[in-house]
This record gives C-alpha cells, structure tokens and sequence, in this order.
C-alpha cells in the first residue's frame, strides 16, 4: 500500500492533521490501535484556545462547537476567602471556549467517515522503518492480516506511549522531564456548576479546579498523593473535600451527584527533542505532556498540527523543503513557553512535599502580586489564550 503521509494515532492530533491535508488534495492514511469507541470516549480537558477554534472553523467543523461550546470571558485563582478574576477578554480582546475534548473527537471521527478519509482501526503491532530516509514505510497487522505502508512521511501523533516516538534513536533526541509528586483525582457529574467561569484554587489542604462541560455537567478536581487509590475515595468524602479547598464563594454554589467517571490523571512535564528525525514527525503528546493546570495539552497539539500541516503542504505544493526543516524550531517555541506557563501555575497552586514555610510565603505573596497588578494579569490571561502561532 501506499500513501503520501501516514498519520499513526487517530486522537485529536491525528485526525486534525488528516483533515487538513485531505482538505489540500493530499493523500493521508492515518493508523489506529483502539477501537473508535474507546477513542471517543476517552475524558479529557476541554478550554479550548483562539488557535484550536480557528483550526476547526478552517475545516468547517465548528457548528457544533459554535452551538454547545461555552465562550468564557475570564477565569478566576482562589485563595482562601478570595476570588482572584482574570479578566481574559478585557485585557487581550479574546476568549477561550469551553468544549470537551471527547466532543472534537466525535466531531472529527464523524466528518472522517463523511469526507472519506482512510482511517484504520485497531492496528496491531505497529513499527516504524527507514524515517531517516527519503522512503519511509511502516509494517502492521490489520484483521489478522500484515501490511506495509509505504510514506513519502510519517507523522506519529499517538501520544506518550505510543511507538512514533521509540522509533527515533535515543543518541537523536534529548529528554527533558519533570515528573511530580501527585495526580489530579477528576469527578465528573451531571450537575450544574458551582461558578459560571474555571476556578484555580490554592488551600492549605491542596489544590483544586471547578470546571464545567455544561451548564448541566461539572467536573472537578483535587490534588492527591502520588499512589493514591480511587477506592479510598468515595464520592462523599471527594465532595466535602471540595467544599473546603474552593472556599466559600465557589462551596455555596456546588451542587453533588454521583459520579459519571472518576479518575486519578499522573501530572508530568516532558519535552523529546528533537520532534522530528529525517522524513518522521511528532506532534502532540508523542513529543511533549504539560501538567493539566494549564489548559495546554490539546492546544499545543493543534499547534503542533498547524505547523507541521503547513510544512508538509508546502512540500507538495511548492517543493518548499524549508517548512519542514523550520518544523521543529517553530513547534518548540511555542512548546516551551507552554510548559514555562503550566510548569509555573502548577507551582504556584500546589503544595510540594518538600516546600518550607518560606515556599508557602512565596505562593502568598504571588497570589497577592497577582490581585493587584493588572500588569501580571495581562501576562496570564496572554498565556491563557495562547501566544500567537
């Protein structure tokens, strides 16, 4: 078999890509371990910046994101008694827009089948061969049958655990992690949420978020202990705990329900440079994870596919090999400015087991800064947002 672009992981990333080649004439095959189900309903952030909007609206898939997504103006940091608002719109003019990621996911899935994309499920035993050479070409099994592909590229956007990223020599690319000292314990449940807009929360006890899928579906989140156990949680205990790290403003206003899901999410920062090694690209979390504090996870995958779409556009349409030479210093910059923001908002709001009382002072007096300057809110809300592409 062969193709122009083969694209192995059909998340978010995979299929954004896939939609934006097809849309150009290219040819793209884009290969898939999971089931579509399971890939659907996989739980996951849903703020949405400017640049992932706008690479939806330029695929002509934003109508249900237009019609259900939720437009949020600014966001709010709690500490204690305070509500700390960033004013998102007023100080840069723009919006984040609040649409879970499984939602993409079907919108994406749904105008694959639609437009005719070659999307294969289930792939077995993918691996990679020759993407340092100008013939690239991968080998798998599909309906207990082998195949190989033949590329001009490889793009591997099949996350962290995936095989795009093993398939480029360690002596290549240069590791660059942070793992740390707790997850985040996640409940979801079909009730109203307690504050119209995302709330930050630093307490004594912890961290935790308030956020919203809906005006009818909430998710919220706590900070907990590296090998915590789900079980030593019950809804209860998640809910009362809630109310006490929100504080008062957000706990008068907190509605509790069973859970729909609940779960424990690792926080880690990593970065793999290179991000790309001969004819192979990675995007998304193949080559970085960011903390959730930011919102930044599926926004950099965008920006990752935007990248690497215009490089390998102007491949086709021009020769323009320069695009996909610049492909990695454009993604890294952008990447790490993303992980200098989540890396400090995740200091900022969590306690660290090794924090003394002068890294305590520190978050106070920051979250003080932060009340009064609308200088270093501008800077927030900037990143929050996303810096331009």
């Amino acid at each position: 078999m062969r193709t122009q672009v083969a694209i192995v992981g059909a998340g978010p990333a995979g299929l954004m890509l896939a939609h934006l080649l097809s849309a150009e004439g290219l040819d793209v095959v884009v290969l898939e371990c999971q089931a579509p189900h399971h890939v659907q309903s996989r739980i996951r952030a849903g703020v949405l910046e400017p640049v992932t909007v706008d690479i939806m609206a330029r695929l002509g898939l934003d109508a249900r994101l237009r019609a259900e997504g939720l437009v949020e103006d600014g966001f709010c940091l709690a500490d204690g008694e305070r509500l700390i608002r960033i004013d998102v719109a007023g100080l840069t003019g723009q919006t984040v827009t609040v649409y879970g990621q499984s939602e993409i996911q079907r919108d994406l899935m749904a105008a694959a089948d639609a437009r005719g994309i070659d999307v294969r499920w289930q792939v077995k035993d993918i691996v990679l061969h020759d993407v340092d050479s100008d013939r690239p070409w991968l080998t798998c099994r599909l309906d207990g049958h082998d195949l190989q592909i033949d590329a001009d590229f490889i793009v591997g956007c099949d996350g962290f655990h995936g095989v795009a990223r093993r398939a480029i020599p360690a002596a290549i690319g240069t590791v660059h992690e942070r793992v740390y000292p707790f997850g985040w314990l996640g409940i979801l449940a079909d009730v109203p949420p307690c504050h119209h807009e995302l709330i930050y929360a630093s307490h004594p006890r912890g961290f935790a978020l308030a956020s919203l899928r809906s005006q009818i579906r909430s998710r919220y989140y706590i900070d907990v202990p590296t090998g915590t156990r789900i079980e030593d949680w019950p809804d209860d205990r998640l809910w009362d705990e809630l109310d006490a790290r929100l504080g008062p403003h957000a706990a008068a206003g907190i509605s509790r329900g069973p859970a729909i899901e609940k779960s424990i999410a690792p926080l880690r920062s990593f970065v793999f440079e290179t991000m790309r090694h001969g004819r192979l690209l990675l995007c998304g979390d193949a080559a970085h994870i960011v903390p959730p504090t930011g919102a930044k996870g599926l926004n950099l995958a965008a920006s990752d596919v935007y990248y690497a779409a215009d490089a390998l556009i102007g491949w086709y349409a021009r020769g323009d090999g320069d695009g996909i030479a610049g492909y990695v210093p454009r993604a890294l910059a952008r990447v790490w400015k993303a992980e200098r923001f989540s890396w400090s908002l995740t200091r900022l709001l969590h306690r660290f087991p090794e924090d003394t009382s002068f890294d305590r002072a520190m978050q106070i007096a920051e979250l003080d800064y932060i009340a009064g300057s609308r200088a270093a809110q501008l800077t927030i809300a900037e990143n929050y947002i996303g810096l331009p592409l």
